[in-house]
């Protein structure tokens, strides 16, 4: 999976690493401040999540689908459910349909307690 984060720019720009240690397939986006958005609150910025939710949503139809090729998104919605505070920040998807050109994925992202989480999309994706 590595190399496959090497051939995204944003992906190796975030610093997004993927960690298997529960059994299912998490990406992990490590706080630096340069991903700070509102610095008052500190938040890390909405643009930040949604590619780090997208990209986990891209890696894990990869990580599953077996394919070589990057699946391209169709649509993503984004709810903002809370701030991301200056943490760590983990995310995992689940794919609800896996067709022959289609794929429709649910993602969610946390940083303490995957109970709580500060962002979910939802997307289509062309494979």
């Amino acid at each position: 999976m590595s190399d496959v984060l090497d051939f995204i720019p944003y992906a190796r720009f975030l610093g997004v690493a993927v960690d298997r240690a529960n059994g299912a397939l998490e990406c992990v986006l490590p706080f630096r401040q340069e991903i700070i958005g509102n610095v008052m609150l500190p938040a890390i910025h909405g643009g930040v999540l949604g590619a780090f939710l997208e990209l986990t949503a891209i890696l894990r139809l990869i990580d599953e689908s077996g394919t070589d090729k990057v699946p391209k998104p169709i649509n993503f919605a984004i709810d903002y459910l809370r701030s991301a505070g200056p943490a760590t920040t983990r995310a995992r998807a689940d794919i609800f349909k896996l067709g022959r050109r289609v794929a429709v994925v649910h993602v969610i992202a946390w940083q303490d307690d995957p109970s709580r989480p500060v962002a979910s999309g939802n997307g289509k994706f062309l494979l």
